[in-house]
């Protein structure tokens, strides 16, 4: 899958309101010694650690609101892999425009990176198996479309990008409408096509409704691999088009383990809640 970013129209009022967070009523040093305009002049950013690099063209285009005649010069691709002080990019710019937008670019650019890094560890622990890696719908409010393309970036896949992608059945949504089937049945009757409906079990009494009521995809949340393994064989025998997802408390030391149990997809959200930043410094000059 090629790691797509949201096009500029969605992007560029974000990365202005957080230019206007961390400018405030303006850069009391930068402007204090250079003018908005100034001579063009070039800094570069250097990593600090090993990792997956995503967000330099977010980094670029940061510094393009700054200064529209802003140049960048990638030395490394988004989704290679960088290692401790390898030079990965180069700005050229007003001075204005690299000091007032360093911090913004350099956050964006760490925090992704480190969200690809990550996924991109997630991945290669399954690589051996067919089943694929998603992402979900823990993410930082404002930045969900950057993390889940940090995602991309790391070889992952997107879950849902919000409530209205898909219908997911959850255990509160299954308890609230009195079970599985009552629950299918009536959001049936209500979404558009061609909607699909995922529902959440942790049994195989569970399983065996999901598939009954006409689930496209079922969730196996925090079963035990031998117990998900016979869900599994349990739904392949009865429509092998369904969708197997597994779920909850995955980590990278047990992502193969599910794995080897022949679901389809594996979704959790420690690569985008718990990775940390990727070091990533920028240096003035070339």
């Amino acid at each position: 899958m090629i790691a797509t970013l949201p096009p500029w129209l969605l992007l560029d009022p974000l990365l202005t309101q957080w230019l206007q967070e961390d400018v405030g009523r303006g850069d009391r040093t930068t402007a204090a010694l250079f003018p908005p305009q100034g001579e063009p002049a070039q800094a570069h950013w250097v990593a600090k650690a090993d990792g997956v690099i995503a967000g330099l063209t977010l980094a670029a285009r940061v510094f393009y609101l700054l200064d529209p005649h802003s140049r960048s010069t990638p030395q490394i691709s988004e989704g290679d892999t960088c290692t401790a002080g390898q030079t990965l990019i180069t700005f050229t710019a007003s001075p204005a425009a690299l000091l007032t937008g360093e911090r913004v670019a350099l956050n964006l650019a760490m925090r992704l990176s480190g969200i690809a890094t990550a996924t991109a560890a997630y991945v290669a622990a399954i690589a051996p198996f067919p089943t694929q890696f998603v992402d979900t719908r823990k993410t930082t409010p404002g930045l969900r479309l950057l993390e889940k393309y940090a995602t991309q970036v790391g070889g992952g896949l997107n879950h849902r990008m919000g409530l209205d992608d898909a219908v997911m059945l959850k255990d509160n949504h299954i308890q609230a409408a009195g079970g599985i089937g009552p629950a299918i049945a009536q959001v049936r009757r209500a979404i558009p096509y061609p909607l699909a409906v995922e529902v959440e079990t942790s049994n195989l009494a569970e399983v065996e409704e999901a598939i009954a009521h006409g689930a496209e995809i079922i969730m196996l949340d925090n079963m035990a691999p031998p117990l998900m393994a016979e869900a599994v064989a349990l739904i392949r025998a009865a429509n092998d088009r369904i969708k197997i997802e597994a779920s909850g408390n995955i980590t990278l030391n047990t992502i193969g383990t599910v794995a080897a149990t022949g679901v389809d997809y594996i979704s959790s959200s420690a690569t985008i809640t718990r990775s940390p930043w990727l070091d990533i410094s920028m240096r003035w000059g070339s």
